[in-house]
């Protein structure tokens, strides 16, 4: 049994339950929580923060907390999208979640995390690059705690950690236990990026790492995000972007076209970086920084790559994959990965496009541009202004 105590006025106390369906969070506190999301004056819970039933379905709490019948998944999405916005479901999120709590069981998880480690310090970097400290933050599909363990208390006080996998989150508990513990206090859960538990304006500070590319209503989340920040809150995120494994892509659609005379979707589609730029502003986000940087690792062939994706739990989830990719077409395709891609040295290298963005919620001590007009001197009138001492004057 866990409790978390700080701060008492913003956060229930929380008790985490051990079932054997998994984890979940049950409420124990009274006062406005972080952990609890309201539509239309009453409260809708996911089955990982609530009762648990034998569907994933929502409950509704009325005033007088008693639990009634489960919403129908109809019903759920209406609340969750806003009015005028549509979505379109492209990936399997059962079927991602089950890949992450695959990898998570195997007894080598830990030989894959180099690459999620390394973004997560660079996260994590960018987060100690601003000058203030943030009491409550929430790292949004944390994984095994990966950009914890690179914070400390001067930069965060309180953190809390969601993921859709409960496996990853086994671990976390596990690293917690022995001898890597986080310097900063934590509280872990599980939840679904589409669906934030988070009551508005009720966070500091809001991170991600290389798990926003498997939304499927990436404009929602961030939306829901942003209503979750506090006025001048901060959000700082990572994805993989538009050129992310173009190497196996191409690879895997010339052989398949060669080999069956057609290709199907093998590697999941990306977000390209003026799209992100526009869903960011489209949320409502201010002084926006975004970055792109890519990032190579070399492999001995295709198959070590595939082994390795397998391994990170990044498995294409699409739901117009398909099912079966046959040998001859996978032979094919490593062929023409290391005739087109392939280093002198023997190896095939993989691009991993890394797309960094940093948003804010507005408040009104944040600098504003000034007003169209409001301006007192033209670049005109700097061809006739006098020259400076020195220098020569323009012809």
């Amino acid at each position: 049994m866990e409790t978390l105590c700080q701060p008492r006025n913003v956060i229930y106390l929380m008790y985490r339950l051990r079932c054997r369906q998994g984890w979940f969070v049950k409420e124990t506190g009274g006062g406005a929580g972080v952990l609890n999301r309201y539509f239309s004056g009453q409260s809708y819970r996911t089955t990982q923060l609530g009762t648990r039933t034998n569907h994933t379905s929502w409950c509704v709490r009325n005033k007088t907390h008693e639990w009634k019948t489960p919403v129908s998944a109809a019903v759920r999405l209406m609340h969750a999208v806003r009015q005028g916005e549509t979505v379109m479901n492209v990936f399997d999120r059962k079927t991602k979640r089950k890949q992450k709590n695959w990898t998570a069981s195997r007894p080598d998880h830990e030989d894959f995390d180099y690459l999620r480690d390394e973004v997560a310090y660079r996260i994590a970097d960018r987060v100690c690059d601003v000058s203030r400290k943030f009491p409550v933050a929430l790292d949004l599909g944390c994984g095994k705690g990966y950009i914890s363990k690179y914070l400390n208390k001067d930069i965060v006080e309180t953190l809390y950690q969601c993921d859709t996998s409960e496996k990853m989150l086994e671990h976390y508990y596990f690293l917690q236990a022995t001898n890597r513990p986080s310097e900063v206090p934590t509280l872990t859960f599980q939840a679904d990026e589409e669906f934030l538990p988070c009551k508005d304006n009720s966070l500091d500070l809001v991170v991600s790492c290389l798990s926003l590319h498997w939304v499927n209503d990436l404009p929602g989340c961030l939306r829901q995000v942003w209503s979750a920040l506090k006025p001048d809150g901060c959000f700082i995120g990572v994805m993989f972007g538009g050129d992310t494994l173009f190497e196996l892509r191409c690879s895997l659609q010339l052989a398949e076209t060669e080999r069956e005379g057609g290709f199907a979707p093998h590697v999941s589609p990306f977000t390209d970086v003026r799209d992100l730029g526009n869903l960011l502003t489209r949320a409502g986000y201010t002084m926006l920084t975004m970055d792109m940087d890519d990032l190579t690792v070399n492999f001995p062939s295709m198959y070590e790559l595939m082994a390795d994706l397998q391994g990170m739990g990044e498995s294409n989830a699409s739901w117009a994959r398909k099912a079966i990719l046959h040998r001859d077409t996978m032979m094919a395709a490593a062929a023409v990965y290391k005739d087109m891609y392939g280093n002198e040295d023997g190896t095939v290298p993989a691009t991993f496009q890394l797309l960094y963005m940093i948003g804010w919620k507005p408040h009104k001590s944040q600098p504003k541009p000034a007003k169209r007009g409001s301006a007192t001197a033209s670049f005109g009138d700097l061809s006739s202004a006098p020259p400076q001492s020195g220098q020569n004057k323009p012809t």
